[in-house]
C-alpha cells in the first residue's frame, strides 16, 4: 500500500507542475528560481536569512526529526479566542459573529497567513470542450471536459486555462449535488500505470454516482504552480503583471481556493448541477486548499478535508509533526502570504494572530468532515490529533450559531466516527488517503443533501 501511495504522490507531483519538464536541469532551474524568489521576499520583510529557523525533518531517523511524542506536543499557554473581538470584547450573539467578528478573523488570515486576493483579478470564461456519455465502473455517467479561460488582456504574456472535469449520473432526471476534488485529469496512459495496483472496491467517483450525485475534478496546477518559481506566473503572476509578490499578497493555497470559487460560478450556470448542494474535497496540500476554499467560499455547502496537517486544520502552535518553520521555508512559503515567513524568523508560532481552529470556525455554520489516516501507516507528520483539536476548538463558534460541535473533548480511538455535529472527525486505518473515509463522508453529507 505504501508503494502505491508513493507512486500516486510522484504522479501527482509531476501533474501539478504546469511546465512539466522532468530533467535534472529543469528541476535545478525550479529550485534556483524558487530560492531567488524566497530571498527577495526575505529582503522585502527585512529578515536576514540567518534569522530563519529550520523546521524538523519528516524522517524519524534524522537527528532533527519532528517530534512524535505526545507528552511534548502542547507548547502553548493559550490559543487565540475566535469569540474575542480585536479590542478584547466578547462576541455574544450570532449576529455579532456574522457581521463583525468574522470579518476581523478573515482580515488576520488575509494579512499574515494565506494572503490577500488583489482587487484586479481578471474574470473567467468557461468553455465546454467536449461531452462524453460513458461508464464509470458499473454506472452511466455524462462527462464534461471544461476549460476556464482567464482574461489576460491586461498582461498577454501569461495565459491561465483552468482544467475542470464534471461527471454527472447518466440517468439523472434533474440537477444533482456535486463534490469537487482538487485532483488531476489523468490520461488513459497515466491511469494504466497503476490501475491494476489500486485497492479493490468502488472508487470515490463510483460511490458518488451510486448515490445519484456527481463529481468534479479541479486541476490546481492549471491555476497556480506548486512552487515558488511559479509565483510570477499562473493566476498570481497574471494579476500581478508578472512581478514578484508583496508580503501581503496571496499564495498558492488562496489561489487554488480562488479557482474553486470560479468552478462554483460555472456550476451555477449548468442545468445538470444543483448549485445549492456543492462540496469540496482534497488531500494533503490539497486538503489545506479544501479547508481554505470552504472558509472563503460560502457557496460550498460542505467540506471533506483530508490529512491537511499544518496550514490546514492542525493547530500550528502544536509541537508535533510538521511545523511553522517547515511551511515558511523555501519549500512551502509559496502556499502562504510572504508575511507568514516572519513567524519562523524574528517571531514564533505563538505570535500568530490566528490558528487553525479559527480557519475551521470561518466555515460555520456549514458542516466540515475532517479526515486522517492511521499514525502507524500515514505517519505523524500531519498530526491527526492536532487536526482533531483544530476542529474541537472551533466548536464555540458553531454552538453560538445554533449548531453542534465535534462531540468530544478527548482525541478518540482510531476508527471512531464522530459525525453527530456540524464538525465531524474520523481517523481511518489506512495511510495518506481519504479513500476509506469516503463512505462515511457520503453518509454524513446525506444528512444535509437528502433533506
Amino acid at each position: 500500500m505504501r508503494k502505491i501511495l508513493l507512486l500516486l504522490l510522484a504522479c501527482a507531483w509531476m501533474a501539478s507542475t504546469a511546465t512539466a519538464q522532468f530533467s535534472q536541469a529543469a528541476r535545478d532551474s525550479i529550485r534556483n528560481l524558487t530560492q531567488a524568489d524566497y530571498n527577495q521576499m526575505l529582503e522585502q520583510l527585512g529578515i536576514d536569512p540567518s534569522e530563519m529557523r529550520h523546521g524538523p525533518s519528516g524522517n524519524p531517523s534524522d537527528p532533527n526529526a519532528a517530534n512524535t511524542d505526545e507528552s511534548l506536543a502542547k507548547t502553548y499557554d493559550a490559543l487565540p479566542d475566535p469569540l474575542l473581538f480585536n479590542n478584547g470584547d466578547t462576541v455574544r450573539t450570532a449576529a455579532q459573529w456574522e457581521t463583525l467578528r468574522r470579518a476581523e478573523v478573515v482580515e488576520l488570515f488575509d494579512t499574515d497567513i494565506y494572503g490577500r486576493v488583489p482587487s484586479n483579478v481578471p474574470g473567467v470564461t468557461w468553455e465546454v470542450v467536449s461531452i462524453k456519455d460513458t461508464m464509470e465502473g458499473d454506472f452511466p455517467v455524462k462527462i464534461k471536459y471544461l476549460l476556464g479561460h482567464v482574461d489576460n488582456s491586461s498582461f498577454p504574456g501569461i495565459s491561465v486555462d483552468i482544467e475542470l472535469v464534471l461527471g454527472t449520473p447518466g440517468n439523472a432526471s434533474g440537477p444533482v449535488p456535486v463534490i469537487t476534488e482538487f485532483g488531476f485529469n489523468w490520461t488513459p496512459a497515466q491511469l494504466s500505470r497503476f490501475r491494476n495496483r489500486m485497492p479493490a472496491g468502488p472508487t470515490w467517483k463510483e460511490l458518488l454516482l451510486a448515490k445519484g450525485w456527481g463529481y468534479a475534478v479541479l486541476v490546481p496546477g492549471t491555476i497556480q504552480s506548486d512552487n515558488g518559481a511559479g509565483l510570477t506566473q499562473g493566476i498570481i503572476g497574471l494579476a500581478n503583471g508578472g512581478k514578484p509578490r508583496t508580503p501581503d499578497q496571496w499564495g498558492s493555497l488562496r489561489a487554488w481556493a480562488w479557482g474553486a470559487s470560479r468552478t462554483v460560478d460555472y456550476f451555477e450556470s449548468d442545468p445538470d448541477v444543483d448549485a445549492g448542494r456543492l462540496g469540496i474535497e482534497g488531500l494533503s496540500r490539497y486538503g489545506k486548499a479544501a479547508i481554505v476554499s470552504m472558509a472563503y467560499e460560502p457557496r460550498f455547502a460542505i467540506g471533506f478535508i483530508g490529512s491537511s496537517g499544518a496550514g490546514g486544520t492542525k493547530l500550528l502552535r502544536r509541537n508535533l509533526g510538521e511545523q511553522v518553520e517547515n511551511l515558511a521555508s523555501s519549500g512551502g512559503y509559496h502556499w502562504f502570504a510572504g508575511n507568514f515567513i516572519k513567524y519562523a524568523g524574528p517571531l514564533t508560532k505563538n505570535d500568530l494572530p490566528v490558528d487553525a481552529h479559527e480557519l475551521v470556525a470561518l466555515c460555520a455554520p456549514r458542516p466540515v468532515f475532517i479526515s486522517s489516516g492511521s499514525a502507524s501507516v500515514e505517519g505523524q507528520w500531519v498530526d491527526a490529533k492536532g487536526m482533531f483539536m483544530g476542529g474541537m476548538h472551533a466548536g464555540p463558534v458553531y454552538t453560538l450559531l445554533g449548531k453542534h460541535d465535534i462531540g468530544a473533548k478527548e482525541f478518540p480511538a482510531q476508527e471512531t466516527t464522530l459525525t453527530d455535529g456540524e464538525i465531524a472527525f474520523r481517523q481511518h486505518e489506512g495511510g495518506h488517503t481519504t479513500g476509506p473515509n469516503w463512505p462515511y463522508f457520503i453518509r454524513y453529507a446525506s444528512r444535509y443533501f437528502d433533506q
